[in-house]
């Protein structure tokens, strides 16, 4: 019986071995590159903000409920119960009662009314504060993103120059084998190859800081981020100078800094209308008992009792509320001249950036010319040394020239979409960029 089982398990091994070889020699699927729109979705989810956000969102919009809730009736069910000798007293400010049902709300209440503005225009600054948030986040997440690739792009031609390097330094030893040059040109030869492993040590350790960096806003590994540049969106071009007062009122700070401004001009004028008559409905039901005395006290004895009606009242000496309300009157005037220098401030860094990125743009231009020219000079040299017209340092030279050239291109280009990411988040459409217009 033994035999048989041992038979069954190497037969039931000899049939999942090909599937087993075939498992183990399989390839693991290659890493998809991630896209731009991708990171910028899931730093947004990932982002501890957006639940913050949430939150003050929703507690805004509560505080708006519980000021118009004012205006429906708010009902007390109770009873006041207790032993009476003599004259029946109030229990709490009410008659002792088995039980007692008492309701009020507002009626007429300007006041009430000013504060439930101020309500409405706190959501509206706290959604536009939520807004100036996330563009925090997707301004890190995208900035981050264009850096990486733009880094990675320069670590794929900076290996080129490693090899290019190489063969440089092999043709050197060469040379001075046949006694063409000297040793000191195997040092320099050298000292470019050295050059190039620093720029590339620099190079990827920058970009594994921004590669851990988009780790932690997106929450996927550092290791399966990869960059894909046909997935960055085309940058748009800068408003012209017509369109830069409306672009700042889309800017979220500004937005913010008035809504908060209106919802303190709303509570002045709430404060000052507490002087103003107020209307209330109120209304109360009892059921009352013989062992409180009513029926001893009273000429006639009723068990269930109703009273309804509506409770006004004229605030007519209220010191203390006038002084109150010149006191929000003074918080609103100033809110109103902060959230003007606000508007001041950011029209500034507005029209700031928007010049700054005609300067990049004009600066990129002709680090990118520069490139170009010196990889002509490459070219050129390349020639020169053939036709026995130069020597393989001048080719080193203008290679070193052209690696500073390209570096210099690659600072300017980053800096160029820097400028161009910071106007979008201050003219309010850096959001639509970065996720679509139809986000």
């Amino acid at each position: 019986m033994r035999m048989h089982a041992r038979l069954i398990a190497v037969a039931a091994w000899l049939v999942a071995l090909p599937a087993t070889l075939l498992a183990q020699t399989a390839p693991a699927p290659e890493a998809r590159p991630l896209a731009f729109r991708t990171a910028i979705e899931l730093a947004l989810k990932n982002s501890a903000t957006t639940g913050l956000a949430r939150a003050d969102l929703q507690r805004a919009q509560s505080t708006v409920t519980q000021t118009r809730d004012v205006y429906l009736p708010q009902m007390v069910l109770g009873s006041g119960l207790g032993a009476s000798y003599g004259f029946p007293l109030s229990l709490e400010g009410a008659a002792p009662s088995i039980f007692n049902l008492n309701f009020q709300g507002a009626l007429l209440n300007g006041a009430q009314r000013s504060y439930i503005n101020a309500a409405r225009s706190d959501v509206a600054a706290t959604a536009a504060q939520n807004a100036d948030r996330r563009n925090d986040v997707v301004m890190e997440t995208a900035l981050a993103y264009i850096q990486l690739d733009l880094l990675e792009s320069s670590l794929e031609i900076q290996r080129q120059q490693e090899q290019s390097a190489a063969k440089f330094q092999d043709i050197v030893n060469q040379r001075v084998q046949a006694g063409l040059d000297s040793q000191v040109e195997i040092t320099r030869a050298k000292l470019a190859g050295a050059r190039t492993r620093l720029d590339i040590a620099q190079t990827q350790a920058a970009a594994d800081q921004l590669r851990l960096r988009l780790s932690q806003l997106t929450g996927l590994p550092a290791n399966s981020i990869q960059t894909a540049t046909e997935t960055i969106p085309a940058m748009p071009a800068p408003p012209p100078d017509a369109e830069l007062p409306a672009a700042v009122n889309n800017n979220p700070t500004v937005k913010a800094a008035e809504a908060a401004a209106e919802a303190k001009q709303f509570r002045a004028q709430a404060e000052h209308r507490q002087l103003y008559p107020a209307v209330d409905y109120v209304g109360q039901y009892a059921v009352l008992a013989r062992f409180n005395n009513y029926d001893q006290f009273f000429q006639k004895f009723q068990r269930h009792n109703v009273t309804a009606g509506i409770a006004i009242r004229f605030p007519f000496f209220n010191p203390v509320q006038r002084a109150a309300a010149e006191v929000a009157k003074a918080d609103a005037v100033k809110s109103r001249k902060e959230a003007q220098n606000v508007r001041d401030q950011v029209s500034t860094e507005t029209l700031k950036l928007q010049r700054s990125v005609q300067q990049l743009s004009a600066a990129r231009e002709v680090a990118q010319l520069e490139h170009q020219l010196a990889q002509s000079d490459i070219e050129t040299t390349h020639a020169k040394i053939e036709s026995g017209g130069a020597s393989l340092k001048d080719e080193e030279n203008a290679r070193v020239v052209e690696h500073e050239r390209y570096t210099a291109y690659l600072t300017a280009d980053f800096e160029l979409d820097r400028a161009q990411v910071q106007l979008m988040r201050q003219t309010g459409g850096l959001e639509d960029w970065a996720l679509g217009p139809k986000h």
